[in-house]
């Protein structure tokens, strides 16, 4: 919930888990690998991990251009990727550039990965080992230096062993591997997290102090949070903004 340039610190929790993850963080924000996988279940974090390794990385004066490939239509992320010439297809009125265009020099976040099409994986695995692509349209290829950061909600490997996503692609997005444990399976720091998110959230909306009473407190421990440390925030939050003790 801070602001500022994304820093491992903000990977928040005192649970050992998570002291691994901002250990693996640096050193993956350090190396020269072009490609980074982090998997997660939602709302754990999976974009702030991202940015912390961009921002950290050689690469944090150039751009961190994030596209969500499960929010766009299928058939638009190909332009949204690799943008396309005037005339390329009915609408595209003027040339667009895109964004892996738009990231060259920094870090293309790819979130939910798993949801490109097979021709896009094919093309986006080409694009990782030769750091040349081709607008939509165009027959001038066109050469970027990126590194490539993925993020997943599903084993993908399950996902390569049922035909829905390329093993090569697969094997090459694995080169450094980040696996962000679900906030049920980080011991006691629900309840650091919900203290820490509560302090803020009244500071922010000038309220008295709040205090999660013993039994709140319990409930919390037992609840699994199927939506992670983005439903403990948002609850947070709603009780700040609606409640008064």
């Amino acid at each position: 919930m801070s602001a500022g340039v994304p820093t491992p610190e903000m990977i928040l929790g005192e649970d050992e888990a998570i002291a691994r993850v901002r250990g693996l963080v640096r050193k993956a924000a350090a190396s020269p690998a072009r490609c980074i996988l982090i998997y997660g279940e939602t709302g754990t974090g999976k974009g702030l991990v991202a940015q912390v390794i961009h921002a950290l990385s050689q690469r944090s004066l150039a751009p961190f251009v994030d596209i969500n490939c499960a929010a766009i239509p299928s058939e638009l992320v190909e332009s949204e990727l690799f943008g396309h010439e005037r005339g390329a297809f009915t609408g595209a009125a003027a040339k667009k550039v895109g964004l892996v265009e738009a990231a060259d020099g920094g870090s293309l976040f790819l979130d939910e990965v798993r949801e490109l099409s097979p021709v896009l994986q094919a093309k986006l695995l080409t694009l990782m080992d030769t750091q040349r692509f081709r607008r939509i349209g165009s027959v001038q290829p066109i050469s970027v230096d990126v590194r490539f950061i993925a993020a997943t909600n599903r084993i993908l490997f399950n996902e390569v062993r049922e035909g829905r996503f390329r093993e090569d692609l697969y094997y090459r997005l694995q080169v450094i591997a980040i696996n962000l444990p679900p906030l049920r399976e980080r011991g006691h720091d629900v309840l650091y997290l919900a203290r820490r998110f509560l302090d803020e959230l009244c500071v922010r909306y000038g309220r008295p102090l709040m205090h999660l009473s013993p039994e709140v407190e319990a409930i919390f421990q037992r609840y699994s949070w199927p939506g992670n440390v983005r439903e403990l925030q948002h609850l947070l939050e709603r009780i700040v903004a609606l409640e008064d003790g």
